[in-house]
């Protein structure tokens, strides 16, 4: 080859270059390009605008690390993918914070997409997806009202509420569906949930959602007079006309609509699984805690009630992954996993914020009471050792209790006050729940989460 050819060649792999470059700087989406370990090696100016904030410090420099405490499950996703390219996730979404003031200005919801280039490589899309997933909330909700009308109703029980949301009258449906007798007559609607599956504030709180917005929809397990359990679908809009001040206050103020779905749970199941819960461990996810928990604080708003909040960190963790690997550190987080979902209410969200980090909202719950079912898990813990090939890995577990007790605390209030909470347990030694008190507030040294032990 020529020297003018070659140097034509050359000239146009670094047009080619440079136009590549420049489309990866002006792109309107987030692009990185991260080695397999997560080093990043390319970014444009929107990516780094989303993800500094996680980056408090600035250092930006591996992609796994910024999103640890938002997306867990990322590092554990690019390593259980085994095939040589392909698309890792596609629109992952992660919730960075609860919808304060502060989210005003930054995104709340970014979208995640990472493709697997080569054993070497690997290219991340981002982009704030706020807007879309509050747009989208709300058409979920207008598909299962056409769902509802639209599906087979031969498998229904209509039920008549008075304005408490008791039971006014029996009827063959009822005793189709959930085989309770004319007995059911004058009990809350609450009697078709299992135990501790709804307070009897969130009884109020969906014929308030009804009145407001013309009807109210949810899915879930629901029980039958013999305590069975089957999945449903119920549907509570207020009866029109009706008004409580000249009509009987114990007559018919709202129609539940309860439909057996158990033919369509798996579906269900498998949509929310990965709409909504962490694929390591079970439990709900950011995106789930974070939804759950604005919802429970503007109930609380409207009409105060106790909400507590319980923070954990499994004690130091880093040292279990050091020693066993992140297999051995993924078992414990499992483990973990099913302990809170073994010891707190079905009402309760459990859900893994963080790399080690749970979360807990109890709603209906004081402080005293979050206290004693945190420290009841915490004695769990301690006494049960996680078994990983053939040996056994003995964990502790530390955590910070905070409550509104029926003051109006937004989510941000709600949290700092558990971490300050939970860092005073990790102050105090470790192994313990701490709850929140105004001293608490002053700054205070965090202690390391994984101090090198001194040596001998």
């Amino acid at each position: 080859m020529s020297a003018s050819l070659y140097d034509a060649g050359a000239a146009d792999l670094a047009a080619e270059h440079e136009a590549l470059i420049q489309f990866l700087y002006l792109a309107p989406v987030g692009l990185v390009q991260t080695r397999a370990d997560g080093e990043i090696l390319m970014i444009n100016p929107i990516s780094a605008q989303l993800l500094m904030p996680l980056q408090p410090d600035g250092n930006l420099l591996n992609l796994f690390d910024a999103l640890e405490n938002v997306a867990p499950e990322l590092r554990h996703l690019c390593a259980m993918f085994t095939r040589p390219a392909g698309m890792v996730c596609d629109g992952l979404h992660i919730h960075l914070n609860g919808g304060t003031l502060r989210a005003r200005r930054a995104p709340q919801v970014l979208s995640l997409s990472l493709l697997k280039l080569d054993e070497a490589r690997f290219m991340a899309v981002l982009s704030d997806v706020s807007e879309q997933v509050r747009r989208e909330r709300q058409l979920r909700q207008n598909d299962a009202w056409l769902n509802a009308l639209l599906t087979s109703i031969t498998d229904y029980a209509l039920v008549s509420l008075d304005s408490e949301g008791r039971v006014c009258e029996w009827n063959e449906t009822i005793g189709r569906v959930t085989g309770h007798s004319e007995a059911v007559v004058g009990t809350p609607y609450s009697v078709f949930y299992p135990r501790d599956a709804i307070t009897h504030e969130q009884v109020r709180d969906r014929l308030h959602e009804a009145d407001q917005n013309g009807w109210i929809l949810d899915e879930g397990a629901r029980q039958r007079a013999d305590g069975s359990q089957f999945w449903a679908s119920s549907m509570i809009s207020p009866l029109p006309d009706h008004d409580s001040t000249f009509d009987d206050p114990d007559g018919p103020a709202y129609c539940l609509v309860l439909r057996d779905i158990s033919d369509k749970r798996e579906a269900i199941e498998t949509r929310r699984k990965n709409m909504f819960c962490d694929h390591l461990t079970g439990v709900a996810n950011r995106r789930a805690f974070f939804e759950a928990a604005e919802l429970e604080l503007q109930r609380n708003r409207r009409a105060p009630r106790p909400t507590a909040l319980v923070l954990l960190d499994a004690d130091h963790f880093k040292r279990i992954n050091d020693r066993h690997g992140h297999p051995g550190g993924d078992a414990v987080l499992r483990q973990l996993g099913l302990m809170l979902v073994a010891t707190f209410r079905q009402v309760d969200v459990v859900a893994r914020v963080g790399g080690e980090e749970f979360a807990v909202l109890l709603p209906s719950s004081t402080g005293d009471g979050a206290l004693a079912v945190a420290e009841r898990l915490r004695q769990l813990v301690a006494q049960q050792a996680i078994l990983f090939e053939g040996g056994r890995i003995e964990l502790t577990i530390s955590a910070g209790v905070a409550a509104s007790d029926g003051v109006n605390l937004d989510l941000d209030t709600l949290m700092k006050r558990a971490d300050q909470a939970l860092y005073a347990a990790k102050a105090n030694g470790r192994n313990r729940i701490e709850c929140w008190t105004p001293a608490l507030a002053a700054p205070v040294e965090t202690p390391p989460k994984n101090p090198t032990p001194a040596t001998p």
